[in-house]
């Protein structure tokens, strides 16, 4: 197999303790130079992974002659106009979640690469980690019967002042950076693994408001949903609640799973994952599966070895676009009553 190289735009939080190791520690894979707009973070970011080249000019990765795929890990509001770039460069793409601000705005990604012959693959990461897939084999195998419906429970506190205003929750919060709020920006990751578990989400009927009014964007969604399967979804989140807690319930007809989207939320930091969990009756049977140091690697590995012309990765434009149109649904009418004077 030949070693596939890699060019990464953005040596941020994400690049640094998810995704940019992988990027040089999967099989047949190479991080060959890195970019961001600030040169002192480029630099660092290069120095201490032992990458050879740094830039702080992203087209400087995306016309270099010797990188084979462009790894976009910078804020959503770039991803269309880098993705764009890369695809008139004639270069794979990887870009971060969520794939861009709008759906019509993936739906611009998808068509530019199509025309351009180059793949474009989304970094929705939890399709490739063993946990998740552990629970679509479960359910494909007939473990609790013929699916019913899932239930989702995502409750957060509200960030610190000091935290709204620092690195990582100051952007998330910023509609015009981000896209949206917490659940635009992070809920994606569980929209897009219960596609990935049960198939696409073809109806939705939700209501989204703005309760606490200490940031702009929405704190609270409930939606209700149809898969095109059919089975039926219903989901509630609040950020703006008294404790953490996060799950996902799939019912069948002999029994239940649960399990959750994202590490535990309260401290102590670094705990693993809640196992999977299935309840039959009065029994209870748990599956521990611990996520690999850097999450984003399984994903890298499967782009690569697509690339190689082995296998292919299950997260692509296709998929992402149909989870950014869901979310876009479910947030709907929220900014149409946000963008009235």
């Amino acid at each position: 197999m030949k070693t596939i190289r890699w060019g990464l735009i953005g040596c941020g939080e994400v690049a640094e303790m998810k995704s940019g190791p992988g990027l040089y520690k999967a099989a047949n894979s190479q991080l060959v130079a890195v970019a961001d707009r600030n040169a002192a973070r480029a630099e660092d970011f290069a120095r201490r992974h032992g990458v050879a080249r740094w830039h702080h000019d992203a087209e400087a990765i995306i016309r270099a002659l010797d990188i084979d795929i462009v790894y976009i890990a910078t804020m959503t509001e770039s991803h269309r106009d880098l993705v764009l770039r890369c695809a008139g460069a004639g270069k794979a793409v990887l870009t971060e979640k969520p794939m861009a601000m709008t759906h019509a705005d993936c739906l611009s990604m998808i068509a530019a690469c199509r025309d351009a012959n180059v793949r474009l693959w989304v970094a929705y990461y939890r399709r490739a980690l063993p946990r998740f897939i552990k629970v679509r084999d479960l359910v494909r195998s007939g473990a609790i019967g013929d699916v019913r419906m899932v239930i989702t429970r995502h409750f957060q506190r509200i960030p610190t002042p000091e935290a709204m205003r620092g690195p990582f929750w100051g952007w998330r919060l910023d509609p015009a950076r981000s896209g949206g709020g917490i659940f635009f920006e992070a809920v994606g990751h569980t929209l897009d693994i219960l596609d990935f578990i049960l198939g696409p989400i073809e109806t939705v009927r939700t209501f989204a408001d703005n309760q606490a009014d200490v940031y702009p964007p929405e704190d609270i969604v409930t939606a209700a949903y149809r898969f095109a399967s059919g089975v039926y979804g219903s989901g509630a989140w609040c950020f703006t609640a008294d404790c953490d807690d996060e799950y996902n319930e799939i019912v069948g007809a002999t029994g239940r799973i649960t399990f959750s989207t994202f590490p535990p939320l309260s401290p102590p930091a670094g705990r693993p994952p809640a196992p999977i969990r299935i309840m039959r009756g009065d029994t209870m049977e748990e599956i521990p599966v611990v996520d690999p140091p850097y999450v984003h690697q399984p994903l890298i590995q499967t782009i690569v070895d697509e690339m190689n012309g082995v296998g292919r990765c299950s997260s692509n434009g296709e998929t992402a676009a149909r989870t950014a149109r869901v979310i876009e649904d479910c947030l709907a009418e929220f900014n149409a009553r946000r963008c009235r004077p």
